[in-house]
């Protein structure tokens, strides 16, 4: 039996029969090694003409990190790793840039699961409806409970003004709200107008909106994007609310804001140390909105999640190329 071409590392538990049909034709082999170790030996027998990886999230508990050592363990056959995500900081992009490999994503699949859940809690902290519910589930009522804020005329901030960051923009116009936004690159004046938004710079967007919406990918540049003296410019009693990574926020600084009145509320779907440690700042404060990174988690989103995937990796395994690479990739298949 010939050694397999692909590799799928993690599983496809949505898209099963996308993945069935592509093995007719390609020799596509399961990771069945049990350990990062076993991995690492697997890869230099079992795996060692692998040219393409399917690298699903489910396989990071397994043979995970994605780091350098990971990478740099990788048979010399390997040009492609397809990774089943919109955000791809889990993988080390410098250490596959040095190598060779390319690398995909998912990013509009995940679009309008990840704007939902935005809009869900941009609603929430704006009404207070999380202290509202807890107050209800034991007996009080809405005895002491702050009263929340319309939405309606308040002005939405958002950081990121990408495929969710527009999916946000034009559920939330809706809700009447007025949005700017602040991008590395501005929005062409057609784009700008369809969603009715308006291009700020950073500081203006913090001292100005009411909400500030994160949408931004995790990155050198964006770590710790929001800090200490950004929430000291951001207006009293502003909002954040992120959906992005946790890790874009210095997580103890804005508990601080929050416990000093500085922020009205929070909402979040995501967070520094996720999914051990959240700061418990956070899970005691009535006015924080909390959800276990579930902007992605719906059975039609990880259906198009997978197939967007899929259609990578039978692009590398077929014809060398990838159909989603990575915006630091897309130079190579120009």
């Amino acid at each position: 039996m010939s050694s397999p071409r692909g590799l799928v590392v993690g599983a496809v538990f949505h898209a099963s029969k996308e993945l069935n049909e592509l093995r007719k034709s390609q020799s596509i082999a399961f990771m069945q090694s049990k350990t990062r170790a076993e991995f690492f030996e697997d890869l230099k027998t079992k795996y060692k003409d692998v040219t393409s990886i399917y690298l699903g999230y489910h396989g990071a508990p397994v043979v995970g990190p994605f780091n350098k050592e990971f990478i740099d363990r990788l048979p010399d056959s390997v040009k492609f790793l397809c990774y089943n995500a919109a955000g791809y900081d889990g993988v080390d992009i410098d250490s596959c840039t040095a190598r060779g490999i390319r690398v995909s994503n998912t990013p509009a699949a995940v679009d309008a699961a990840t704007a939902d859940i935005a809009v869900i809690l941009i609603l929430s902290t704006f009404r207070n409806t999380t202290q509202s519910e807890k107050n209800l589930r034991e007996g009080r009522w809405k005895h002491g409970v702050a009263l929340g804020n319309d939405p309606e005329e308040k002005v939405l901030g958002i950081l990121g003004m990408g495929g969710i960051g527009k999916a946000v923009a034009k559920r939330m116009a809706g809700f009447d709200m007025k949005i700017q936004y602040h991008n590395r690159t501005r929005l062409t004046p057609e784009v700008e107008k369809q969603y009715n938004a308006t291009y700020v710079d950073f500081d203006t967007l913090l001292r100005t909106s009411d909400c500030i919406y994160v949408s931004v990918p995790l990155n050198k540049a964006t770590y710790h994007l929001l800090d200490a003296p950004q929430f000291a410019i951001m207006k009293d009693g502003a909002i954040v609310v992120n959906t992005a990574r946790g890790k874009v926020i210095n997580e103890a600084a804005m508990v601080g804001a929050l416990e000093t009145g500085k922020l009205a509320a929070v909402g979040l779907d995501v967070f520094e140390g996720e999914p051990d440690v959240i700061h418990p700042g956070l899970l005691t404060h009535p006015r924080s909105v909390l959800l276990p990174h579930i902007g992605t988690g719906t059975k039609e989103t990880m259906y198009k999640m997978e197939v967007v995937c899929l259609n990578n990796f039978e692009a590398a395994l077929v014809s060398n190329t990838l159909v989603n690479p990575i915006p630091e990739h897309k130079k190579f298949f120009q």
